[in-house]
């Protein structure tokens, strides 16, 4: 090799590591858009506020033998994005828990995750949507306390789910249309077919848990 391609060939992995350590110093940024905050009738925030009420997950649940196996399914595609093996057993238990809880697939909950944050905790949107689902602040006045951190996974999954299911609830049952409105994008596909690939990524040779034979955890 030539001595100046041996030059250019440094100079370009010299940027390159530059450009890699520049993005790790970097915050986490997520992919949200903006939901839009809509008046709803107080009902519904009563509902909404019932349904974000602190339940913590089970003790046990994440040993629980159907539980247990979607765990252990989800854990090695997990591997690269969450290294440390006890936080990713919580982190897909509660994912698990509060999926079911709200009446959702655990599988389109990972997708969301996957497609809004890329499972980063601390992701920021542009539109200032916070945490792995990238939940807007908006949320926490509006059916919840302001001094709730949208960063913490329990908090962030358990509005992120909730709000989601409003979603379906308001769509009749459309994940397309509700997935829309997740995002602040309604009527354009972009976003749900990426979480609806997203979601058949973490579904393929799973065991997916029915949320008819668990049965849809409720508040208590």
């Amino acid at each position: 090799m030539r001595r100046s391609d041996l030059r250019r060939n440094r100079m370009t992995q010299a940027l390159r590591a530059a450009v890699v350590a520049v993005a790790l110093a970097l915050p986490s940024v997520g992919w949200a858009g903006a939901q839009v905050e809509e008046q709803l009738a107080p009902s519904v925030i009563m509902g909404l506020h019932r349904a974000i009420a602190d339940n913590p997950v089970p003790a046990d649940y994440g040993q629980r033998p159907m539980v247990r196996a979607w765990i252990d399914s989800m854990s090695s595609r997990l591997a690269a994005k969450i290294t440390d093996a006890g936080e990713r057993h919580d982190f897909l238990a509660t994912v698990h828990y509060e999926a079911t809880r709200a009446g959702l697939d655990p599988q389109l909950v990972l997708g969301v995750i996957h497609h809004e944050s890329n499972f980063h905790k601390y992701a920021i949107s542009v539109a200032d949507a916070r945490g792995y689902m990238q939940v807007m602040p908006f949320w926490l006045r509006l059916i919840g306390s302001t001094d709730q951190n949208l960063f913490q996974l329990r908090t962030n999954l358990r509005y992120g789910c909730t709000i989601l299911r409003h979603y379906l609830d308001i769509e009749s049952g459309d994940l397309y249309r509700a997935l829309g409105r997740y995002n602040g994008s309604l009527g354009r596909p972009e976003y749900p077919t990426a979480v609806l690939a997203a979601m058949q990524r973490y579904g393929e040779n799973a065991p997916v848990a029915s949320i008819t034979a668990l049965g849809a955890i409720t508040p208590h």
